[in-house]
């Protein structure tokens, strides 16, 4: 299992929006095409960490999933229900992105726990995730910025308390940001200002 970073309290230096917001989606999109370079890269990899054995850790995968099955997305994804990217394999994983995409801006996705506040919310950082700083684990830093969504409260026993994270909240988080990185993928592929897109998805229809 890949043991999460635990944030006490929201970051000041990230951007954060709680997945049940009405324009939730519309917020994160903005906020992740502010976090990419204006002159754009030449690819752009969505790496999406966890697990499926452990539900508050499967929030990356279930990302990842469901970008690959949007149409026609521009970004590069690893990480899925079926091919996750965990600890075990976090290394080789990060090795071939950098093999396979020299130059990509890496969007690394991930959950995380934190007060009970603010569960629910997802953050938006640059820099990469360090997975496992909390529990003293030495895995790689991943991604050029990072997406997480906290799943669950932080500060004691903390495997457990993934295990025991409520599936219901975390897929309603992962279909958030999978819409949100969509949609912003979209404005980037068609060099369309995000106001103006056409896209008519319905976020209470995907919250519920």
């Amino acid at each position: 299992m890949n043991v999460k970073r635990s944030f006490l309290d929201l970051n000041s230096n990230k951007k954060h929006t709680p997945f049940e917001d009405h324009d939730a989606v519309e917020k994160i999109s903005l906020n992740l095409l502010s976090s990419i370079p204006a002159n754009r890269p030449k690819s752009i990899v969505v790496a999406c960490i966890g697990t499926d054995r452990s539900t508050g850790d499967s929030l990356g995968p279930l990302v990842g999933t469901y970008l690959t099955e949007k149409p026609n997305s521009p970004f590069l994804v690893y990480g899925t229900l079926e091919n996750p990217i965990h600890a075990v394999n976090l290394q080789e994983k990060v090795q071939e992105i950098k093999e396979k995409h020299h130059d990509a801006f890496i969007i690394a996705v991930d959950a995380c726990l934190g007060r009970m506040k603010n569960v629910g919310t997802v953050q938006i950082g640059d820099g990469p995730l360090k997975p496992g700083a909390g529990v003293n684990k030495n895995l790689p830093e991943v991604g050029d910025i990072h997406v997480t969504g906290i799943v669950n409260v932080s500060g004691f026993m903390e495997f457990f308390v993934l295990q025991n994270t409520r599936l219901n909240l975390v897929v309603k988080m992962a279909k958030t940001i999978a819409d949100s990185i969509y949609v912003a993928g979209e404005s980037l592929t068609t060099q369309t200002p995000f106001n103006n897109l056409s896209w008519t998805f319905d976020h209470k229809e995907a919250t519920t």
